[in-house]
């Protein structure tokens, strides 16, 4: 489970998250279809109570998304440290195990090896121990001081979404070219940015929310 002491995408507890997508998706369009039904029944009044309850929900939602958004701060790990994603429990742990750098024909090329694991420790009793976990995808980019994004060249070793049980792990090279002038280098691994994680409440990919970095 998510907790403060812990490095991750969330700066808020995954479930409680999850729960306030889903109940405040679920509110809105009950109440807004409450509303029209009521608004067809000649019932003004009634509707729009429904309209101003839904409003009042969504200024709360939002209110919660931008303050957990702006209260959230870089992180830079280093290479001991790993950073763990709550997809609604914490289990998938990263860390940057390796790296290696070499000229290349204009740019400097990087071998970045990094090693996905199952912690074992955030399952319960009752999960079986042989039950796999397929992680979510993935984006793995290189960022420089100027914010500019560099993908993955060549990717060697085990592919990031392969199946996990229980204190499992494996290893995955990535290669990057990047240009010899680029200062300040880190390596972001992230959830592949999609509709649902942008407007749920603590999530690195979420409105003005900042992410969590491994140092070069």
């Amino acid at each position: 489970m998510w907790t403060p002491n812990i490095s991750s995408n969330m700066n808020f507890p995954a479930p409680l998250a999850v729960v306030a997508f889903l109940g405040a998706a679920a509110g809105t369009f009950l109440a807004l279809t409450a509303a029209a039904i009521a608004w067809f029944a000649r019932k003004p009044k009634f509707a729009r109570t429904c309209l101003l309850t839904v409003s009042a929900g969504a200024v709360v939602y939002i209110g919660l998304l931008l303050g957990f958004s702006l209260a959230s701060r870089p992180h830079i790990l280093a290479h001991t440290q790993e950073k763990y994603f709550c997809e609604i429990d914490c289990h998938l742990a990263y860390s940057l195990l390796d790296l290696k750098t070499e000229p290349a024909a204009g740019s400097t090329h990087y071998v970045i090896t990094i090693r996905t694991r199952f912690d074992e420790t955030t399952t319960s009793p009752s999960r079986p121990k042989d039950a796999p976990l397929t992680p979510n995808s993935r984006a793995v980019f290189l960022i420089d001081a100027s914010g500019h994004q560099y993908q993955p060249v060549a990717i060697e070793g085990t592919p990031l979404q392969t199946p996990l049980k229980p204190s499992d792990s494996y290893i995955t090279q990535l290669a990057f070219d990047v240009p010899p002038d680029a200062k300040n280098l880190r390596l972001l691994i992230t959830t592949t940015p999609a509709w649902p994680d942008r407007v749920v409440i603590g999530d690195e990919n979420s409105l003005l929310h900042h992410k969590t970095y491994f140092a070069l």
